[in-house]
């Protein structure tokens, strides 16, 4: 007899089956893991060996052979802790073999026998509930399962002995509860910024179609300030963006005490950040930062600080919206569908030419210091803001314009605009889609065609002057877009491209 178990291994987001196959012969007694395990799983030996003898049970003396199927897919992680422990004590008579039917299985197991909490509960309970299965999982994991929501029952046992008494009935165990929606933080609010009238309005454009920014000015010019409070005015997330979002931060490990959150994601890694941890990867390819900020925003303060390769490596996702981590055996696909905001000093001393300082690195500091910035980065930027030092005067004005929740608002209304127009934000939106939505009038068209060749725009960047102009004309409620929405979204386009810099810096010529 085989005792077969239900259980997962994650790849991306997706939860694939794996049928752990537990079978004891006769013949000296190893204990052998097949299937291509990796380290945490191949130590599940000592640590099931231990569990059961815990609760009392010792390994028999027969060779014990556990096969995870398929065999050519990676096993990966300690929740094949609980499943083989399970399929162990079926094949040795201590529990019926129909103890996990209609069941799928995980959990990590301590030497003493309790069952501690494992990453993953939650798109393993949604893929079970699509497979028609309940779910065996840590009690700890419990309320992060519970919100796959469904007919699917979940069992959520502390320990191995509290899971064997429920099956033999001896103990009832209560179904987890969702864990809690966590209320939103409270936010600093934008009538606080003192000045830099330009830049809130940069920010309202970026939050309204979710537009990647850059912001460039002196140490002191707000530009944390600002980014501190985009998530003020971003709209909370949909449903099926929350159960996205969900399912990455639970692999990751994030959903304490499963709760959950309807705010979106602001991420804002260090400047020392690795590429692994950028993008995800590593040993047991895990998310990074930019699938933790999908639907959300990724915040990199002092850009050109970052290694050119982890900024280059954002290229890709900013484009598909996904982040493909590829090994020699496996691929494994997160999403990545995030907004991203930047902010930089215009060089290395913090001022810049335009501030009158005197620069102690020579007259090229400011061209090589943004040199550091790949052209291909650079155009993928939707607005660009140039944001002056704050004046005395300004800190010692009264408060004034508006303040968050009035932005808020507008921003809101014209992004309701878009999914109701077409099922995303503008900058989400198809080439495709957005010719349909995006004609200019003839006046704006002339413009546009004339700022295109007077800046050399690429096609990438011609097409995001399309789209923010068509956030523009959303934020004013009007259909069309008008020559005054193209002109204000070639206003926020960067004259300078990386190749420029770097042919200035080559010249060593102080004019940029």
């Amino acid at each position: 007899m085989v005792a077969q178990i239900t259980t997962f291994a994650f790849h991306g987001v997706d939860a694939r089956p794996v049928t752990v196959q537990v079978q004891l012969t006769n013949g000296n007694n190893p204990f052998t893991i097949v299937g291509l395990p990796d380290k945490a799983v191949s130590e599940a030996r000592e640590r099931v060996h231990a569990a059961l003898a815990a609760i009392g049970l010792g390994l028999p003396v027969k060779r014990i052979t556990v096969n995870l199927a398929p065999a050519d897919l990676p096993k990966e992680g300690s929740h094949f802790d609980l499943p083989i422990a399970l399929g162990l004590m079926i094949e040795m008579g201590a529990a019926p073999h129909d103890a996990a039917a209609g069941y799928a299985v995980m959990g990590e197991l301590g030497l003493d026998g309790s069952i501690a909490p494992v990453a993953g509960a939650l798109p393993a309970a949604v893929a079970a509930n699509a497979m028609g299965l309940g779910l065996i999982c840590p009690a700890a994991s419990g309320p992060e399962a519970a919100w796959a929501g469904g007919d699917a029952a979940i069992l959520a046992p502390k320990s191995l002995i509290q899971l064997i008494n429920h099956i033999k009935g001896t103990q009832v165990l209560s179904p987890p509860k969702p864990g809690n929606l966590e209320a939103p933080a409270d936010l600093p609010d934008l009538i606080d910024v003192k000045g830099q009238e330009t830049a809130k309005r940069a920010l309202e454009i970026a939050a309204a179609g979710s537009h990647n920014l850059l912001m460039v000015g002196p140490p002191g010019a707000g530009k944390s300030m600002l980014a501190a409070r985009l998530p003020g005015l971003l709209p909370p997330l949909a449903p099926s963006e929350m159960l996205e979002i969900s399912m990455v931060q639970s692999l990751a490990g994030l959903l304490e005490g499963g709760r959950l959150t309807r705010a979106r994601p602001f991420r804002a890694p260090h400047h020392s950040a690795s590429m692994a941890a950028m993008i995800g990867g590593g040993v047991r390819a895990r998310p990074g930062e930019a699938s933790l900020a999908h639907h959300g925003v990724l915040f990199l303060d002092e850009l050109p600080e970052f290694s050119a390769p982890v900024l280059d490596s954002l290229r890709q996702p900013l484009e598909t919206g996904d982040v493909l981590i590829a090994r020699a055996n496996f691929h494994v696909r997160y999403p990545a569908r995030f907004q991203l905001v930047a902010a930089m000093n215009p060089c290395r001393c913090g001022y810049g030419k335009a501030s009158g300082r005197a620069c102690g690195r020579g007259p090229n500091c400011e061209a090589v210091y943004q040199s550091r910035i790949s052209g291909p980065l650079l155009d993928r930027m939707d607005l660009t803001i140039d944001l002056p030092a704050v004046t005395p005067a300004d800190l010692a004005a009264p408060g004034r314009g508006e303040d968050t929740a009035t932005v808020a608002a507008r921003v809101t209304a014209a992004r309701n605009t878009q999914i109701d127009r077409t099922g995303s934000t503008n900058a989400a939106l198809s080439d495709a889609g957005l010719a349909k939505v995006a004609r200019p009038d003839a006046e704006g068209a002339a413009l546009l065609s004339r700022a295109a060749e007077a800046l050399g725009l690429s096609a990438r960047a011609y097409m995001r002057i399309l789209r923010v102009a068509r956030t523009l004309a959303d934020l004013d409620g009007v259909d069309g877009v008008r020559r005054r929405h193209i002109a204000e979204a070639v206003s926020f386009r960067r004259r300078e491209t990386g190749a420029q810099i770097n042919a200035a810096t080559e010249r060593n010529s102080a004019a940029f």
